[in-house]
């Protein structure tokens, strides 16, 4: 291809674009969650559903129109071994905005989910495949974004078990949390013995929250809400990886900002929904102490990410070559 075109931004719009929605619906769920458990009205959480489906219908349309007029930067950025991971974020944003209506909108809760689910199950098969048919990949292409795809069907039971679909809810809880422990392996193995990620993926390792945060809060749902010893195990997991990665801050601080920044929003918002529900099986002076802090973190997360996005945006630093 050659490069003396001027590039047109929306040649250069990265597919990771869709981690803010995952980020944003994250901030909803916490929201509602903090609504129910605080007795406050809506207000704010309905404004946020907006929002996220907003920003999530005017992504998926600008890559919709990229993939139309730019289609070999699509297929680039889909063998790229890092960047891959990011597809079934568009899938993970349909499969978390149906969570955030399914308490006001079943049929349009239903249809998110069961297209988001249907894309996340072919996105998994494909990517699964590609990872076992490449001639390509390293150690060094590992990063904690490889959750997204096998992972990220830890989702479905949130909505599936509201909606009456056990089955198909146990099917993908299966899959993305028995698939989940073996990457986890391969990442620890990658960190302890590899050299370390570049700096500007570090942020990703907050990924690393997330699985057991979901686990818990699906594993809830396929219980009817009794708080048994495994959700417990999970729970508990995921809140000594929040810890670490709170020992890592020094770390993070020498970042500079980029798109990958947004990883740490939607693990972030998983680990407070989960300690809210902690709050309301168990009660106690920890979990709402924990859970009003962790919501406070998340809010001021996610209103300095939105303002460094736009920022970067006006100043031309997103959607460019890399």
């Amino acid at each position: 291809m050659s490069h003396s075109h001027v590039h047109s931004r929306l040649e250069h719009l990265p597919i990771s674009l869709f981690a803010t929605v995952m980020g944003l619906a994250g901030l909803t769920i916490a929201t509602q969650k903090a609504e129910q458990v605080w007795g406050f009205d809506q207000l704010a959480s309905n404004m946020l559903i907006f929002i996220s489906f907003a920003v999530y219908t005017v992504i998926f349309l600008a890559y919709f129109v990229k993939w139309i007029k730019y289609p070999l930067s699509v297929k680039e950025e889909f063998n790229h071994p890092i960047r891959m991971s990011f597809f079934p974020a568009s899938s993970i944003g349909l499969i978390l905005l149906s969570i955030t209506v399914i308490h006001t909108n079943k049929d349009l809760a239903f249809w998110l989910w069961a297209i988001g689910a249907v894309v996340q199950m072919i996105f998994t098969l494909i990517i699964l495949s590609h990872w076992i048919h490449h001639d390509k990949l390293q150690i060094q292409h590992s990063t904690p974004a490889w959750f997204i795809p096998i992972v990220g069907n830890i989702l479905v039971p949130l909505t599936g078990i509201e909606l009456g679909y056990h089955e198909v809810s146990w099917f993908y809880f299966s899959v993305g949390i028995i698939m989940w422990l073996p990457l986890q392996a391969i990442l620890l193995n990658r960190f302890f013995f590899h050299p370390m990620m570049p700096a500007k993926l570090l942020p990703t390792l907050f990924i690393l929250i997330a699985p057991p945060a979901v686990g818990f809060m699906s594993w809830l749902k396929l219980q009817d809400g009794d708080l048994d010893s495994e959700a417990r195990l999970l729970y508990y997991f995921s809140l000594f990886i929040t810890m670490l990665m709170m020992t890592q801050l020094k770390h993070f601080k020498k970042v500079s900002f980029a798109l990958p920044w947004w990883a740490y929003s939607f693990p972030v918002a998983a680990i407070t929904i989960a300690t809210f529900t902690m709050q309301e099986k168990i009660g106690g002076a920890f979990f709402s102490t924990l859970s009003i802090v962790m919501y406070v973190a998340l809010v001021g997360l996610l209103a300095a990410l939105v303002y460094k996005t736009i920022t970067a945006m006006l100043n031309h630093q997103v959607c460019v070559p890399e």
